[in-house]
């Protein structure tokens, strides 16, 4: 199976082609904005190192987040565009479920993960998981909860993402895993083995947009303050 991933909902930009688990050309580039400059060069450059045209690929997989607003509408556009032109299946995969199948050989199938992912102001984006098994959906938690989460996880957890020195504290044994983004060979795995009809591209949102209605309608009058 020859797959195009493709990573914008962290701080990574990440256009990568693999066919049957092996990698035939990767792009990626840590950055906080830019993603839409990039992703369409990146897309390009690993299609052209992998040495196979547009329509040999089998299916797309692109990154539904949690992670940024902007970030995440650059990549599933870019994925759903992609995948309507060409006519091939577009299939959506967690950033939390993708950090943690990029620990090393994947999930472990003992042991306790946390994917964390920093959301600001006082939060983490997080979803857990006990000897290979997930225990929840993905959450945004406050520290304080994620961090009494962390700690029923028991003896030495591994905690993976940008929220994972955030948690260090909440068990001394923990093994932290401090990943801009997900590895590219994780994504591949999670997109070849996901059945196209159970994970659409669609945005993962934990939390309210941070954006408020207008008070006004453009062009209308400022009402004025009575003293």
């Amino acid at each position: 199976m020859k797959l195009l991933v493709i990573d914008t909902a962290l701080s990574l930009c990440t256009a990568a082609v693999f066919e049957n688990g092996t990698a035939l050309a990767v792009r990626s580039e840590t950055m906080v904005k830019g993603h839409q400059e990039r992703l369409a060069g990146f897309v390009r450059e690993a299609m052209a190192e992998a040495g196979i045209g547009f329509d040999a690929l089998d299916r797309i997989g692109v990154t539904t987040g949690p992670g940024s607003f902007t970030g995440l509408r650059v990549g599933l556009a870019f994925a759903q565009g992609f995948g309507a032109a060409l006519d091939r299946p577009v299939v959506g995969v967690s950033t939390l479920d993708a950090l943690a199948a990029s620990l090393l050989g994947g999930l472990p199938s003992s042991g306790s993960v946390a994917a964390l992912i920093d959301a600001r102001r006082g939060q983490v984006y997080a979803r857990f998981w006990r000897d290979g098994i997930a225990e929840g959906p993905a959450e945004a938690l406050s520290l304080d909860a994620a961090a009494a989460r962390v700690a029923a996880l028991g003896p030495e957890p591994t905690l993976v993402g940008s929220g994972a020195a955030l948690l260090a504290q909440a068990c001394s044994t923990a093994r932290i895993v401090d990943l801009t983004g997900p590895v590219p060979a994780a994504l591949a795995r999670l997109v070849a083995a996901a059945d196209p009809r159970l994970a659409p591209p669609e945005p993962q949102y934990l939390r309210a947009p941070d954006a408020t209605p207008p008070t006004r309608m453009p062009g209308q009058p400022r009402v004025p303050v009575l003293s």
